[in-house]
């Protein structure tokens, strides 16, 4: 919670500063990518338990993410109570149904073929933790006041990026799941109206038999990806 005396502009030294070589930023980039294009998401849990710690750390992780005017406007509720854990299931397989009933029409179902999903959701059961994430669309002072969030979409996607990575860092898999609507999770997980529930990520370790859609694994290459403008190197006039 923000207070109006810590507000006030003042410079401070750079606290953290990386000097590395070009080698070992090359070296440090291709190893952050092999570890990251090992990231899957996965739909099939064990019931391995999880510390606690090790999802707080993950959740501190993400709370470091740049944001509007530094305001942070996310929350974060971490959940590994069963029942909790089944009602969020209940409900969200609920709004699933209408959705592969037609509500999500024909284009956007086909699209979803490749991937195999389905109004079932039983990893909302099975997942040790399920991590619902909220944008804030207001924040408040320490003297209860509220004040405007900025950039909220693209600062709680930042933050939820970070701990993606986290988590796979961590030795854990994880999947998102967005039911549409999701009110149904203020209500059941007690967050006020003022917030917006993002998603829900299931996370854990993979079940012995775990799969994934084999779609999955193609990945658009560089060149579709990325475009660079830059001075070309080694030219002579």
């Amino acid at each position: 919670m923000f207070s109006r005396d810590s507000l006030k502009f003042q410079a401070v030294p750079l606290p953290d500063r990386h000097d590395m070589g070009d080698t070992d930023m090359q070296r440090a980039a291709e190893r952050f990518y092999d570890c990251m294009r090992r990231r899957h998401s996965v739909r099939d849990y064990s019931d391995r338990d999880v510390p606690r710690d090790v999802i707080e750390n993950c959740i501190r992780a993400a709370g470091t993410a740049p944001s509007g005017a530094n305001h942070q406007p996310w929350h974060f509720v971490a959940i590994s109570d069963p029942a909790i854990k089944h009602r969020i299931r209940q409900a969200a397989e609920e709004e699933e149904r209408r959705f592969y009933a037609g509500a999500a029409g024909d284009e956007w179902l086909k699209a979803l073929e490749p991937i195999g999903t389905t109004a079932e959701k039983p990893h909302l059961d099975i997942a040790p933790w399920l991590i619902v994430v909220f944008a804030q669309r207001f924040g408040q002072f320490d003297d209860g006041e509220t004040f405007k969030n900025y950039y909220v979409p693209e600062s709680v996607g930042i933050a939820t990026g970070v701990l993606l990575t986290a988590l796979h860092h961590s030795g854990l898999v994880s999947l998102t799941h967005t039911p549409n609507p999701m009110k149904f999770l203020n209500r059941l997980l007690g967050r006020p109206a003022s917030e917006k529930p993002v998603m829900i990520v299931a996370v854990g370790h993979p079940s012995e038999d775990a799969t994934v859609p084999a779609v999955a694994k193609i990945k658009k290459p560089l060149s579709e990806i990325l475009t660079i403008h830059a001075p070309e190197l080694g030219r002579t006039a």
